[in-house]
């Protein structure tokens, strides 16, 4: 599985604007072969500060998305952005859920244990 993460530090004046962007590009890009999910969060201490998380089955499914008319409207927002788009690219091996945090906390069993295949 491949998650990015991409933080958006908005000038406040287009923060409207922004918001109206990334709800526009929820539904679609959930509907593109291997999105696994899309989130959009705002911090709580700065309202201009937007975290948007992709899951995306393989690599491949990513760069097909990378590429895409979507993606290009989010490189867009670049006028709209007090700082430069931070834009980070995770490849995951293995999840882990509450079973390992239960484990770790109560019964001392290695989280090994707890692997799940993302595969």
């Amino acid at each position: 599985m491949i998650v990015v993460k991409i933080i958006l530090n908005v000038l406040a004046e287009k923060q409207l604007e922004i918001t109206q962007t990334l709800v526009s590009l929820i539904e679609p890009v959930a509907r593109e072969k291997g999105c696994k999910g899309i989130s959009v969060f705002c911090d709580i201490q700065d309202k201009n500060r937007f975290c948007l998380i992709e899951e995306w089955k393989t690599r491949e499914n990513l760069d097909l998305h990378l590429k895409s008319h979507r993606f290009g409207v989010l490189l867009g927002t670049k006028p709209l952005l007090s700082e430069p788009l931070n834009i980070r690219i995770y490849t995951v091996s293995h999840l882990q859920g509450m079973a390992a945090i239960d484990a770790v906390r109560t019964k001392g069993v290695p989280y090994d244990e707890y692997i799940v295949n993302v595969s």
